[in-house]
């Protein structure tokens, strides 16, 4: 993908000054495959616009890049981890216990999750969050009673559904997007139908009933994609009835292939999700290793680049792809300007 030479104040942001003497010479970047082709454009126009080399982008998920960041301080680890959410705390903890102490959190912007299916499928035009739980929660609410999940078509608990074979095809455990998934459309169709009541009826604690309604169905009609978006788009193309999980960017890239569904009567789009209307949006992270700065030439840079108005503001390249700018930018670049790390302020 290329894209044309940033502007003068772009380029004086990301000064090129390598002076620093380490044994490699670019950035090393992994984690998140929703934020994946974000840094993937950064990573071209900071090698494309400085004298540093290219960043290297890997996925390989959330939690899987956060691992890898915790594993230590060294030329042998990696500078950046990418995540659609929040780093956890037992994450920080990991880094600590092996000396990942100060870590830079940089919030990027907004992404919304999906629930898109083939162009030449059913018409799932419209979901609530009881439908997703009721097509794959492992244990539902049936005539006031708690059983084991037995649907095998959308129309048997919403008429307004196609008599279609369920088949959802959704983020691994170890993306952020599983997490956001799990939070605002499994838990909250799990209330809403009644069924978190019911166990807690039951005498379940309010723990035990929160892990039951995230557990999905093992038979089939729920598959866990562990690869990224382009692994979930193959199962669908290979699958008529089948529905994906994707982030915004993502289905807006592959609208030929795609359509898209309401979520609680809200279109997911830039608006509606720069607004708060869509239900289903989440922040999009990356974190810094503050130890490796000055070390790994062109890290801080890196960062600074990446959080330019010129590309993550409205109007830019990542804006174009599909992010939604954050109104809060300025103090994002202001907290990479000053290194600020993590619970320090500074």
């Amino acid at each position: 993908m290329s894209f044309m030479k940033m502007t003068a104040s772009t380029l004086a942001i990301a000064a090129v000054s390598a002076t620093a003497a380490a044994a490699r010479d670019n950035v090393q970047v992994a984690g998140s495959s929703t934020v994946l082709p974000y840094a993937s454009i950064v990573a071209e126009l900071f090698g494309e616009n400085t004298d540093y080399p290219t960043p290297v982008v890997e996925s390989g998920g959330s939690s899987a890049g956060l691992k890898r960041f915790c594993e230590g301080v060294g030329e042998n680890t990696i500078d950046v981890a990418n995540a659609s959410r929040a780093i956890r705390e037992k994450e920080i903890k990991a880094c600590a216990d092996n000396g990942v102490t100060d870590i830079i959190e940089v919030r990027i912007g907004y992404d919304g999750i999906v629930f898109a299916s083939q162009q030449s499928g059913p018409e799932f035009t419209a979901f609530e969050p009881t439908d997703i739980f009721n097509a794959i929660g492992a244990t539902v609410l049936k005539d006031g009673e708690l059983v084991e999940n037995t649907h095998e078509s959308w129309a048997e608990f919403n008429s307004e559904l196609p008599d279609a074979e369920i088949a959802m095809f959704i983020p691994g455990t170890k993306h952020g997007t599983r997490e956001v998934f799990e939070e605002k459309v499994l838990l909250v169709g799990c209330e809403e139908t009644g069924a978190m009541q019911a166990m807690l009826d039951s005498g379940m604690s309010e723990d035990e009933a929160e892990d039951a309604c995230l557990d999905v169905r093992q038979d089939g009609k729920s598959v866990d994609i562990d690869g990224d978006y382009t692994e979930t788009l193959a199962r669908i193309d290979a699958n008529t009835n089948g529905i994906g999980v994707f982030g915004l960017a993502f289905y807006e890239n592959n609208t030929d292939k795609l359509k898209v569904a309401t979520m609680s009567g809200i279109a997911p789009s830039t608006d509606t999700i720069a607004s708060g209307e869509y239900p289903v949006s989440r922040p999009l992270f990356f974190y810094v290793k503050k130890a490796h700065i000055g070390v790994i030439p062109g890290l801080k840079e890196y960062a600074q680049f990446f959080v330019a108005d010129e590309i993550a503001g409205p109007g830019g390249p990542l804006s174009n792809y599909g992010l939604v700018a954050d109104p809060e930018l300025a103090a994002t670049q202001s907290a990479v300007e000053a290194e600020e790390t993590m619970g320090s302020g500074s």
